[in-house]
C-alpha cells in the first residue's frame, strides 16, 4: 500500500507515519529525515538544506523530487511506502503522480491529519522544549505554518477530488488517531480485495 501522510508541522503525521510503517512493514519515507541526516553529516546538500530549513522555508521541487524519486525506488519500498513530508506543493503532487506512473504505481490513499493552527503551534513549540530543537523558534513555527497554509494545503484539495483523501481528527490522543487510521486502511483494503 502506497500511502501519504498530510497536514500541519505538529499534527502528529510523522508518528503515525512510524507506526503504520512498523505495522504494514512498509519504509517510512521522511523528506525531514532525510534533510537531517544530510545536514548532520554536513554534506554540500546539507549545508544548502540548512540555511533554507531554518528559515523556515522549503526545499526546492527539483532536490526534493529528485531525493524521493531515488528512495521510492530502493528494493524495501516496492510493496509500498508511507511518504512523510513530500509532496508539499502542487508541482511536487504532479510530479509524484508522473513518477510512480512510469512504475506502474499509484497513492493509495493520503491520510490528512487535520489540526488547528494554535494546537500545531502548542506543539511544535512543546517538540523544540523536549527535543531541543533549534528550528522550532516561535518566528519558524508562523513562518512554517504561513508557508503550508499557502503551498501544502492547496493539496488536501488536490487530492480530495481524486478520491484519495482519508480525513482525519488530528487533534485527539495518538492511540484514538491511530485507530481510526487502521479503520481507514483496512476498509481500503477491504474495498480492493
Amino acid at each position: 500500500m502506497n500511502l501519504l501522510v498530510l497536514g500541519p508541522q505538529g499534527s502528529g503525521k510523522g508518528t503515525q507515519a512510524k507506526l503504520i510503517a512498523a505495522e504494514r512493514r512498509i519504509p517510512h519515507v521522511s523528506t525531514g529525515d532525510m534533510f537531517r541526516a544530510a545536514i548532520a553529516e554536513r554534506t554540500p546538500l546539507g549545508l544548502q538544506v540548512q540555511a533554507v530549513l531554518d528559515s523556515g522555508g522549503l526545499v526546492s521541487d527539483e532536490l526534493t523530487i529528485a531525493l524521493v524519486g531515488e528512495r521510492l525506488g530502493q528494493d524495501d519500498a516496492a510493496h509500498g511506502f508511507v511518504l512523510d513530508g513530500y509532496p508539499r506543493t502542487l508541482p511536487q503532487a504532479a510530479a509524484l503522480d508522473e513518477l510512480l506512473a512510469q512504475r506502474g504505481r499509484h497513492i493509495d490513499a493520503v491520510l490528512f491529519f487535520d489540526l488547528s493552527d494554535e494546537l500545531a503551534t502548542e506543539r511544535m513549540m512543546g517538540r523544540a522544549a523536549a527535543e531541543g530543537r533549534a528550528d522550532d523558534t516561535p518566528e519558524v513555527v508562523a513562518k512554517r505554518l504561513e508557508v503550508y497554509h499557502e503551498q501544502t494545503e492547496p493539496l488536501v484539495e488536490y487530492y480530495r477530488v481524486r478520491g484519495a483523501l482519508v480525513p482525519l481528527h488530528a487533534e485527539r490522543p495518538i492511540e484514538e488517531v491511530a485507530l481510526e487510521i487502521q479503520d481507514a486502511l483496512d476498509g481500503l483494503e477491504g474495498g480492493a480485495a
